[in-house]
């Protein structure tokens, strides 16, 4: 479990196709890759992987095809920065809101440009997840949590301080990036409970 609180950004040393998986290796900041250890859960761009390998502060992960069709790994090079976060400790501040590092979708951003002192950021929303979008409901995008200040019904907006551009993975942000989008785990329990059907993935038939 997650908050949606960065702590750091990582760069991309290298994202190649093995035989078993695709790997994975970054170069972590100190503090994160030291207190890490084998097996351990990192949440990179809001997708929680398990680390299979450390040299020094280099982090290595295996990805299977599932997770690439699905988040924005697709797009990842060399030199691409990533959004790091370490999971939620039972006697911690939850500071964000709750992410589980299970990404939902895939999209892009469509807009993001500075409007007076602040940034605007829009994304598209497919169809199938508006519902989850709420006015100033919780969004984690590539693992930041924002607070929703435009719901659509195809697309979702939120507003950024300088201080998020400095610590993410935004400060390098433009429209068509393609993002990673976790909606409210809480508000999909609320629906299924409210419902009565049992859980079924939007990508199955």
């Amino acid at each position: 479990m997650f908050t949606g609180i960065v702590e750091g950004v990582g760069k991309t040393v290298s994202f190649e196709e093995k035989k078993a998986a695709w790997l994975l290796k970054l170069q972590a900041p100190e503090f994160i890759a030291e207190s890490l250890s084998e097996g351990d859960s990192l949440a990179c761009n809001g997708c929680c992987l398990t680390l299979v390998g450390r040299d020094g502060n280099e982090l290595s992960f295996e990805l299977l095809e599932e997770t690439i069709r699905l988040t924005s790994f697709e797009g990842v090079k060399e030199g691409s920065l990533i959004n790091l976060e370490r999971p939620l400790e039972a006697n911690a501040r939850l500071g964000g809101h709750f992410v589980s590092g299970h990404i939902d979708v895939r999209s892009h951003v469509e807009i993001f440009e500075q409007r007076g002192k602040n940034f605007y950021m829009k994304v598209a929303v497919p169809a199938e997840f508006s519902k989850y979008a709420v006015y100033k409901g919780s969004i984690a995008i590539d693992g930041i949590s924002l607070t929703v200040a435009e719901a659509g019904e195809n697309a979702l907006a939120g507003w950024l301080i300088p201080h998020t551009l400095e610590v993410t993975n935004l400060s390098d942000c433009k429209a068509g990036k393609f993002v990673n989008l976790e909606f409210d785990l809480l508000a999909k329990y609320v629906e299924k409970i409210a419902s009565g059907n049992r859980d079924k993935s939007p990508y199955q038939p």
